[in-house]
């Protein structure tokens, strides 16, 4: 397997999608992080909380949710460059199908499946939405290629 056929993406568009679908995916795990954060200031040392399960965990879940955005970016970067996607419109669209295929399925599990409430459904829809459309629409805003800019 050979790199070239991966499309180049400048690193500051990498960062910056990275920050934003980081942030909207802390949206959903506030709740834990909350509890997490008040389990560490009851703990008596930083070092007590992390060898504790509810810190490694919480710093799993962080670790993890940052990797995934940054490949999540570089997908979504690397497909609006090769579609050749050069406006805002068509970056929206190009969003709101990696939604349809990456949420929707998920969303009818949640709901007739798993019997989840409406409430936690709903949130975490729209923030998918936000975040699959919005991060289409902030790189292609800033830019993906590095021959562009």
């Amino acid at each position: 397997m050979s790199l070239k056929y991966f499309p180049s993406v400048t690193p500051s568009a990498i960062a910056l999608g990275t920050a934003f679908t980081h942030g909207t995916s802390l949206v959903l795990s506030a709740p834990f992080f909350g509890s997490a954060y008040e389990r560490a200031k009851a703990s008596d040392t930083p070092e007590e909380f992390l060898k504790s399960k509810e810190g490694a965990g919480a710093l799993a879940a962080w670790g993890s949710s940052l990797v995934g955005a940054a490949a999540k970016t570089y997908a979504v970067a690397a497909i609006l460059q090769s579609t050749g996607t050069l406006t805002q419109k068509g970056a929206a669209y190009l969003g709101l199908l990696i939604f349809a295929i990456g949420t929707v399925p998920g969303a009818f599990v949640n709901i007739f499946q798993e019997k989840r409430p409406g409430e936690y459904v709903l949130v975490k829809v729209a923030s998918d939405l936000l975040d699959s459309v919005g991060l289409a629409a902030l790189l292609n805003w800033w830019g993906t290629r590095p021959d562009l800019v």
